[in-house]
């Protein structure tokens, strides 16, 4: 057991703190509140540890998910995970045609530097959070369905039948969070932009002219107002997304079969129709299903009346875009800062100090958000190619 780093504050002792998400964000914030010797449960609906993690490999900020690892004793077990390399990166058009790539620039690894964003593979990373917190933390297969005010917290229901009481409640549980609305009926709007998710497997093997494209790193190609993003994987895989402008039902609506990739590979080449075959090798090799993502965005100026017991951090709270790669460091320093107001002793009540989180938490997503809404304008314009090389600085 390690030492705890500060004494548990006056409202939070003797209390049961429920996490309910084993994202990120939740694993970060059991982690910071065991280490001020908070008592803490995590509920998470995957059956167990071993659920597959899919999606892109997520890079840490400086200021905000590695100031969070640092500040939970991190460091050291995040540079045995992490990919070094991974934030390498290719800019090219809808050919295949190179016009900017930072692999010979980019400086070696420097934790110490604030552009430093170190890439790490989610399963890794939920792994890494998993072992450091307390032996039974979590709470498995644990879908969250609703929850009534018992005695001064809560009674929480999940889909397996359980219950379990919790004093104070944290709602982890994501961008489509069935405890935001005991919070606020505030609800997300659509960015204008879906993104097709496929994943492959072995990618040296599986799809090897985009490999040797990829050359470790990742690759953001930009034609025709529409994208190609993709990252590699620690361990050969890869992810990739095709994002595009559409309405917003476009998913359910498609008539796609998302397990059939020999229609995926017939719609990309129509959507797609001014772009290489190089790529058809992703959507011929991909495992099924494929998933659509209508991109979501919190409205900017959200707002809502505080709780005593009750309060939420990542896309649960402030569902944003991908395009500034701030939603996992977004959701870790969401954990700092709730850790540490949770254990103010200078805030009068456990209210006072869940509003004064509130309040900066939602000024720094709200810039967070503006960033990504703004960045995801840029690369799904006519001349996105030519704006987002200036982005970086290409000549």
């Amino acid at each position: 057991m390690e030492l705890m780093d500060e004494v548990v504050a006056k409202w939070i002792q003797n209390k049961q703190i429920a996490i309910v998400g084993g994202g990120p964000g939740g694993l970060t914030l059991a982690r910071l509140l065991q280490l001020k010797g908070a008592n803490v449960k995590v509920y998470e609906r995957d059956f167990n540890k071993d659920a597959r993690m899919v999606g892109s490999p997520l890079d840490m900020h400086e200021g905000s998910g590695m100031a969070a690892l640092r500040k939970a004793n991190l460091l050291s077990e995040f540079k045995k995970n992490f990919c070094p390399g991974a934030d390498k990166m290719v800019i090219v058009n809808e050919r295949a045609e190179i016009f900017f790539s930072d692999h010979e620039t980019k400086p070696d690894e420097d934790f110490d530097s604030e552009h430093f964003r170190p890439e790490i593979d989610r399963g890794p990373l939920r792994n890494m959070l998993l072992e450091s917190l307390q032996l039974k933390t979590v709470v498995w297969d644990s879908h969250f369905i609703s929850m009534e005010k018992q005695n001064m917290g809560w009674l929480l229901h999940f889909k397996s039948g359980s219950s379990a009481y919790a004093d104070i409640v944290i709602a982890a549980d994501g961008a489509n969070s069935k405890i935001r609305p005991y919070i606020t009926d505030i609800k997300a709007f659509y960015s204008g932009i879906t993104m097709l998710e496929g994943n492959i497997y072995d990618a040296e093997k599986a799809t090897p002219h985009i490999y040797t494209l990829l050359n470790g790193g990742k690759i953001m190609a930009f034609g025709n107002t529409k994208n190609l993003l993709m990252g590699l994987k620690g361990n050969g895989d890869l992810t990739f997304y095709a994002s595009f402008k559409t309405d917003e039902n476009w998913a359910a609506n498609s008539g796609l079969d998302y397990y059939d990739k020999t229609q995926m590979l017939r719609w990309f080449k129509e959507e797609y129709s001014e772009w290489s075959s190089i790529w058809y090798e992703l959507f011929e090799n991909a495992a099924t299903p494929f998933i659509a993502r209508p991109i979501y965005c919190m409205p900017l100026n959200q707002n809502w009346e505080v709780l005593p017991n009750l309060t939420m951090l990542g896309d649960a709270a402030h569902v944003m875009p991908p395009f500034a790669g701030e939603g996992a460091n977004m959701a870790m320093l969401d954990a700092l800062e709730l850790s540490q107001c949770l254990c103010n002793e200078n805030f009068s009540e456990i209210q006072t100090a869940i509003a004064s989180y509130e309040n900066q938490m939602r000024k720094r997503a709200a810039e967070a958000a503006q960033e990504s809404l703004e960045n995801g304008d840029r690369m799904h314009s006519a001349g996105a190619l030519e704006k987002m090389l200036a982005f970086f600085g290409a000549k």
